[in-house]
C-alpha cells in the first residue's frame, strides 16, 4: 500500500529568503502563506521548510534554542498553525527540518548543563577530558577541534561536530532519545506531515579517547568522519525513535539527511523491515573532475566541473539498488550547495534538460526554491558575507587576488545560493520592502512575473515537467539506463502500456542517439530536437521526453 510521500514532489523553501511580509528584510511564515497560490500553480504537493524554531542564528536556524516555539523573526505559533492549515487546504503537505544531533548553546538544557556540573542535563551532552586537555584530535566540520572548554570551568571539554555554539547531544542517554521523540510528536500533533531529519548519521560517536591517524600529528585537528558518521549505534537508536513515531503517526514522512551515505547504507536506512527512514538525501550524487593545476589551492577554490560519466554510473547504481527498497531522492541543489544554474547547467537550455533528466527518474524530486526560475548564486564582495571562517583562511593561503578569489568562491559556496526569491521588478524583486538579510550582486534572471505567462520560460517548463512527473509511468514505471556515449544520458521508464524515453545531451555539440524503434510522440523538449523512429538528434545541451504505446 503506497503512502502520500511515495508520490511527493517537494519544494524546498529557505524561509528567510522566500517572502518577507513585514518589511524587516527576513522572509517569514506569513510571506509563505501569501505565496501558496504560486505553489499550487507550480504543481508541487509538499513543502520542506528549513528550520523555523527559536535560534540565535549562528547557523541560520540549525542551532535550535527552543524546539517548541517559532523564532520571532520568522513568525508565531499561530502563524505556523495557519500555514499548516492553509497548505493542507491547498493540497500541499508540510515537512519541517528537525535538528536531532545538536542544539544551540543557548538551549536551556545546555545552559543548565554548562553552568552546573551536577545538573540533571549534564548527561544530555558530551563532556570529556580533564585539566583542559582535549580527549582526542578530531576536527569539526566548521574548522578547528570538536572540543571546546566547559564554561563551568571543570577542566573538561564539550563536543561539537559543527560550530562551538552548537553542542552535540548525547544520544547514548535514553532521556535524550525520549526528549527528541517528544519534540517530534509535538509538531506532528500540530498537523505537519513529515520531518527532514538533519544530520542523523552523526548521532553515534566512536571511542572518544581514540585519536584519528594524521600525518600532521595528534595536536592538529583532523576531520575524522569514520569516527562520527554512520556508526552502528545510529541504527540502534534511530529504529525505536522512528518506529514509535510511526506507531502514533503512521503517515509521517521521515526524510533523512545522510550526507556521506553510500547506496548500501541508504538501503540499510530505508528498507521497510529496518523501520527507520522512508528516504534519505545523499551528497554523493555529484562527482567532480579533479584538475591537477588546482592541487595546491584550498579546496574552496577548486573548480567543480561535473564528471558526467561518473555521475551517470552513480545514478544508475542508486536507481537499481533501491529499486525494490525505497524511493531515491532526486535533486540538483539545496541550501548546502551552490545553485544548479551556477554549478552545472550554465544555460537555460542546459538547466531544463538536466531537470528533465533528474526528476523523471524513479524517485522523489526536491526542487530548491528559485530553481524553477533559473536563479543563480549571488556574487559576494567581502569574505564576511559568506559567514564562514574557512573562506578567510582560504584567502590567506592563495596568491589569487581577492576579487577573483571571492568571485570563484561565490560560484561554489552555499551562502550565495540562499539569496532572496525574485518575484517581480519592484524594489528587491518583491521579496521585501526593507533591506534583505542577505545581499549581493544578482545574475540577470527573469522574475516570476516575467516568466509567468511566457510559454518558453523556465517557469513554464517546470510546470510542464512537474505535470509529467505525476503521470503513472513516471511514478511507477520501471527504469533502465540505455548504453550511450559519455556525452548523453538516456533512460526508459516503462509499464505494461507505455514506454517513455528521456534523453539529454550533456555536451556543447549536436549528438545523434539511437533509440528502440517505435512510434513516439514528443511530450517535452528543451532546446532543439529531431526525433525519428529509431534515432534522435539533439542540439547542444538539449533534451527531450518521448512516449510510445506498447
Amino acid at each position: 500500500m503506497s503512502s502520500w510521500y511515495d508520490h511527493a514532489i517537494i519544494y524546498q523553501i529557505y524561509p528567510k529568503s522566500f517572502q518577507d511580509s513585514n518589511g524587516d528584510g527576513i522572509g517569514d511564515l506569513n510571506g509563505i502563506r501569501q505565496r501558496i497560490p504560486y505553489l499550487q500553480e507550480l504543481g508541487i504537493n509538499a513543502v520542506w521548510l528549513n528550520p523555523v524554531f527559536v535560534s540565535p542564528q549562528i547557523d541560520n536556524g540549525y542551532d535550535v534554542a527552543n524546539y517548541y516555539a517559532i523564532d520571532d523573526q520568522i513568525g508565531t505559533m499561530d502563524e505556523m498553525e495557519a500555514l499548516i492549515s492553509e497548505l493542507h487546504a491547498a493540497g500541499i503537505h508540510l515537512i519541517l527540518d528537525f535538528v536531532m544531533n545538536h542544539t544551540s548553546d543557548q538551549h536551556p538544557w545546555f545552559k543548565d548543563a554548562s553552568s552546573n556540573p551536577d545538573s540533571i542535563y549534564r548527561d544530555y551532552y558530551i563532556f570529556e577530558g580533564h585539566d583542559g586537555q582535549k580527549p582526542n584530535n578530531w576536527g569539526s566540520f566548521f574548522g578547528g577541534s570538536v572540543w571546546s572548554p566547559d564554561p563551568a570551568g571543570t577542566g573538561q571539554s564539550y563536543f561539537h561536530l559543527f560550530d562551538k555554539h552548537m553542542p552535540d547531544l548525547n544520544w547514548e542517554n535514553p532521556e535524550v532519545r525520549l526528549s527528541m521523540e517528544d519534540i517530534a510528536k509535538f509538531w506532528l500533533e500540530k498537523g505537519i506531515d513529515g520531518l527532514r531529519v538533519d544530520a542523523f548519521i552523526h548521532i553515534a560517536k566512536a571511542n572518544l579517547h581514540q585519536n584519528f591517524p594524521s600525518e600532521h600529528g595528534d595536536d592538529e585537528a583532523v576531520i575524522a568522519e569514520p569516527f562520527y558518521a554512520n556508526l552502528p549505534n545510529v541504527q540502534e537508536w534511530l529504529r525505536p525513535f522512528s518506529q514509535r513515531i510511526k506507531a502514533d503517526y503512521p503517515d509521517t514522512f521521515l526524510l533523512g539527511e545522510a550526507a556521506s551515505a553510500n547506496v548500501n547504507l541508504a538501503v540499510d536506512y530505508t528498507s521497510k523491515h529496518a523501520g527507520m527512514m522512508d528516504s534519505v538525501i545523499t551528497f554523493r550524487y555529484f562527482p567532480t573532475v579533479q584538475h591537477p593545476d588546482e592541487a595546491n589551492l584550498p579546496a574552496i577554490l577548486h573548480s567543480e566541473d561535473m564528471d558526467w560519466p561518473e555521475f551517470k554510473k552513480g545514478q544508475v547504481v542508486w536507481q537499481q539498488t533501491l529499486a525494490n527498497v525505497s524511493q531515491p531522492v532526486l535533486y540538483w541543489g539545496n541550501h548546502d550547495m551552490s545553485r544548479m544554474m551556477t554549478r552545472v547547467a550554465h544555460t537555460p537550455t542546459g538547466a531544463k534538460s538536466l531537470a528533465m533528466l533528474m526528476y523523471l527518474q524513479r524517485g522523489i524530486p526536491i526542487i530548491y526554491y528559485g530553481e524553477e526560475l533559473g536563479m543563480e548564486n549571488l556574487q559576494f564582495d567581502t569574505p564576511e558575507q559568506f559567514q564562514d571562517k574557512t573562506v578567510t583562511e582560504a584567502l590567506k593561503q592563495t596568491t589569487m587576488d581577492q576579487p577573483t578569489a571571492l568571485a570563484t568562491i561565490s560560484k561554489h559556496h552555499k551562502m550565495p545560493a540562499r539569496g532572496p526569491m525574485i518575484w517581480d521588478d519592484t524594489a528587491h524583486h518583491g521579496f521585501t520592502t526593507g533591506q534583505p538579510w542577505l545581499d549581493g550582486h544578482e545574475a540577470m534572471t527573469a522574475t516570476v512575473a516575467a516568466q509567468h505567462e511566457e510559454p518558453t520560460s523556465m517557469l513554464t517548463f517546470y510546470k510542464q515537467l512537474i505535470a509529467l512527473k505525476k503521470l503513472p509511468i513516471f511514478q511507477k514505471g520501471d527504469y533502465c539506463l540505455l548504453p550511450t556515449d559519455d556525452d548523453t544520458f538516456v533512460y526508459t521508464r516503462a509499464d505494461d502500456y507505455q514506454t517513455a524515453i528521456v534523453l539529454a545531451n550533456l555536451s556543447e555539440q549536436t549528438k545523434r542517439v539511437s533509440i528502440p524503434s517505435g512510434e513516439y510522440q514528443q511530450l517535452l523538449v528543451s532546446g532543439t530536437c529531431q526525433s525519428f523512429a529509431d534515432w534522435v538528434e539533439l542540439g547542444p545541451q538539449s533534451g527531450v521526453v518521448l512516449l510510445a504505446n506498447n
